[in-house]
């Protein structure tokens, strides 16, 4: 048994563009669902959305069957945190608020066994490594985890080079959200000093030579995000999905009575 391939990492080093839907509900049988819709990946969100390591543990058993790669977003770059999620076998990590070239570089040693990081060996342990089934683990794992900054912050933009020109860092991450607030245009994402921003940060992780990130749901930013050469956009949440087709459904029906 071989230790699996990270396609997802593979795919934005060679700049081929993956579409993804963030998995906020918490719920394997959900997760599952969105598994077989095609998406290239699937955000399992465990910072706002209501996870711990059981629930990812089952989502990420959930949605193995499928084409679409599992991304974990922790709740903070919490080197302990970091180890537990990948001993079940999480490949691609998304960590937000992140801020300094340190952080970034602490987070790359995270990932990674001694001589390289600092990642506990647990191996016999772990559905990483299939519990000792596959030998090469310890050797071939590294090479095969994908680390994903988030920037989203004005002190995360102050420092973007120094961040994305990381070793070890594969792909930054802009949220939008937060990068709006940050910016005092809480709640308006679209805010044209925040596009700008956007684009500009686009422009400085693409010459680090890394991959660039974002969570939009517009069309039209999508398409032009894609043409400054974003690489892994996701376009909506299963929240929203089922909030919005449960509000069309509702009022569809009860337009039935008069």
């Amino acid at each position: 048994m071989d230790v699996p391939l990270n396609q997802f990492k593979r795919a934005i080093r060679e700049g081929k563009p993956q579409i993804g839907l963030w998995v906020a509900l918490g719920d394997a049988i959900g997760a599952e669902i969105c598994a077989g819709a095609g998406f290239d990946w699937l955000l399992l969100d465990a910072e706002h959305g209501p996870n711990d390591l059981r629930t990812l543990l089952a989502q990420l058993q959930a949605v193995a069957p499928y084409p679409g790669h599992p991304i974990v977003r922790l709740r903070i770059g919490d080197t302990h945190l970091i180890k537990q999620v990948l001993e079940i076998g999480a490949q691609t990590l998304l960590i937000p608020m992140v801020e300094t070239a340190e952080q970034a570089a602490a987070l790359v040693a995270a990932m990674q066994y001694p001589p390289a990081g600092v990642r506990g060996v647990g191996a016999a342990l772990g559905r990483s490594s299939r519990w000792n089934r596959m030998p090469s683990y310890l050797k071939q794992a590294g090479e095969e985890m994908c680390l994903l900054v988030q920037i989203e912050t004005r002190r995360g933009l102050e420092n973007i080079n120094a961040i994305a020109a990381t070793p070890g860092v594969d792909g930054v991450f802009i949220g939008p959200a937060d990068l709006s607030a940050s910016m005092g245009h809480l709640g308006n994402m679209t805010h044209p000093e925040v596009l700008a921003t956007i684009e500009q940060c686009i422009g400085h992780i693409r010459a680090a030579g890394k991959a660039a990130g974002i969570l939009m749901g517009d069309e039209t930013l999508v398409k032009r995000y894609l043409e400054l050469g974003c690489t892994f956009i996701a376009v909506s949440a299963d929240t929203l999905l089922l909030a919005q087709a449960a509000d069309r459904m509702a009022a569809r029906f009860k337009a039935l009575i008069k």
